[in-house]
């Protein structure tokens, strides 16, 4: 007499077979299927070869339109004046990106510690910079000491800035000028900055004492 628990042993082997026998049957049925109908095999392959290149394709497409829109963004004051103090952020995150910062990234928002944004230009030096909007540009109220004090307080401590720098699109008072050369931070103002996203030159040349590069380039 069998044991209950050898009954059940066999009647899950059955049950696997059976549901092998299962799907086999079905296997075979679809190869068949598609022995008999070939030319579904072939309109899948031209199908997705057809999506595949047309992915690959935009892809390609849209990488060469941000590289031509890079090269040639530009900024004019009244433009820089007109936005909103996030879109300022992302403005100055492009120019950077324009010039050769592939990895220039907005990180302003609450708790920011004084970074909008930051980017290792070709030369391998960490840029930290911190944007001052002023709606009403040189009409705005100035940047200050303070502004630079938090800057200086941060940007190499907490974010491993080689370049510290403060941008605004209004004005400067001359208290935090001689603050920033004091402490080796830079000042991009608003005359800087209407140089500098007019696209002549990368900001590292609009600026002086900037640190020495980190590596070779071909820029170099």
């Amino acid at each position: 007499m069998r044991r209950p628990g050898r009954r059940r042993k066999d009647s899950d082997l059955i049950g696997f077979l059976l549901a092998a026998a299962v799907v086999l049957a079905v296997v075979v049925t679809v190869v068949h299927w598609l022995l008999a109908h070939w030319w579904v095999i072939v309109l899948i392959l031209v199908v997705a070869g057809l999506a595949g290149g047309g992915w690959l394709y935009s892809l390609r497409q849209r990488a060469r339109w941000e590289a031509v829109r890079a090269q040639g963004l530009r900024y004019g004051l009244p433009q820089l004046d007109a936005l909103h103090h996030s879109r300022f952020e992302e403005a100055i995150r492009d120019l950077m990106r324009r010039d050769g910062c592939r990895d220039a990234q907005m990180v302003g928002g609450g708790g920011d510690l004084g970074a909008d944004v930051k980017a290792t230009d070709p030369y391998g030096r960490r840029w930290v910079i911190q944007c001052k909007h002023r709606r009403n540009g040189a009409r705005g109220s100035a940047v200050g000491t303070p502004d630079l004090q938090v800057l200086n307080g941060t940007a190499r401590q907490v974010h491993g800035a080689d370049v510290a720098v403060i941008v605004t699109n209004g004005r400067v008072t001359a208290p935090a000028v001689t603050f920033a050369k004091q402490q080796r931070l830079h000042v991009v103002d608003r005359q800087t900055l209407g140089v500098w996203a007019a696209g002549s030159r990368p900001l590292w040349e609009l600026l002086r004492a900037v640190p020495p590069p980190r590596r070779s380039t071909p820029l170099s």
